[in-house]
């Protein structure tokens, strides 16, 4: 054969996988972080701290 045997695509799969989820996470972490996202995230963070009005009944 030549040269892509079974070990040497698994080893490539799981350093792509591991790259790509890598890659994904900070490009997340990147996102929720940027200042336009700010008073959304505050305002989303009070969320459960306010009355409900089901609360109430």
């Amino acid at each position: 054969m030549s040269g892509l045997d079974y070990d040497t695509v698994a080893r490539f799969a799981q350093q792509g996988g591991t790259l790509y989820f890598g890659v994904m996470f900070v490009a997340g972490v990147v996102w929720a972080l940027l200042p336009r996202h700010r008073e959304a995230y505050r305002r989303l963070a009070q969320l459960p701290l306010e009355k409900d009005e089901a609360d109430d009944v």
